[in-house]
This record gives structure tokens, C-alpha cells and sequence, in this order.
């Protein structure tokens, strides 16, 4: 997947919006569990949000590890709420298509 330009980014943005945040961090912050059901939401839904229980002053710095982690991209932060995508390798299970 190449890097995704501010219009894609802005795109997805709003497809974004309506979405529940899928994965909280709380107490215990990034653990291997929580890699891993970041990983499995992203291979689920291709596009999901974060929600910072915990670690709110350091969520730009924790989303961008969880991104590289998962091999993801990091779409934006908004108030406490990190929104990540990661595009479905097979182009039939694919869900979102992303304007050029």
C-alpha cells in the first residue's frame, strides 16, 4: 500500500465518522493482546478507531507504534480517538475503496 495522500486521508476521515470505537486502551496500555486485537479489527474492518482510556498525553506517540505494529496507517487523532487504517490485501474482500 502506498503512502495515502491528504485527500484519501480526508476521505477516510468521513467514513470514519459514524464508526464506534473498536479497541479502548486503559490501565494496562499496549500490550501484546491489544496488538493483537487491533491487528484482527484492521484485518475485520480495514478502517477502526482507538479510543485512549488511559495514556491520553501520549495517545499521537502510542497510535503511530500501533500503526507500525500492525503495519497500518495512522489516519488522525481526534480528541481522545486514534483512527487507523489498513487496506484488505485481497481486492474482492476489500470494503472501502479510496478515491485516487
Amino acid at each position: 500500500m502506498d503512502k495515502l495522500k491528504g485527500s484519501q486521508r480526508k476521505y477516510l476521515r468521513a467514513q470514519a465518522h459514524h464508526l464506534k470505537p473498536l479497541v479502548i486502551i486503559g490501565a494496562k496500555g499496549v500490550t501484546e493482546q491489544l496488538i493483537g486485537s487491533v491487528d484482527l479489527a484492521l484485518k475485520d474492518h480495514e478502517l477502526i478507531k482507538v479510543k485512549f482510556g488511559e495514556f491520553k498525553e501520549a495517545k499521537k506517540e502510542i497510535s503511530e507504534d500501533i500503526a507500525k505494529a500492525t503495519k497500518s496507517e495512522m489516519i488522525g487523532i481526534i480528541g481522545n480517538i486514534a483512527i487507523l487504517y489498513r487496506q484488505q490485501p485481497a481486492p474482492e474482500k476489500r470494503k472501502i475503496t479510496i478515491p485516487k
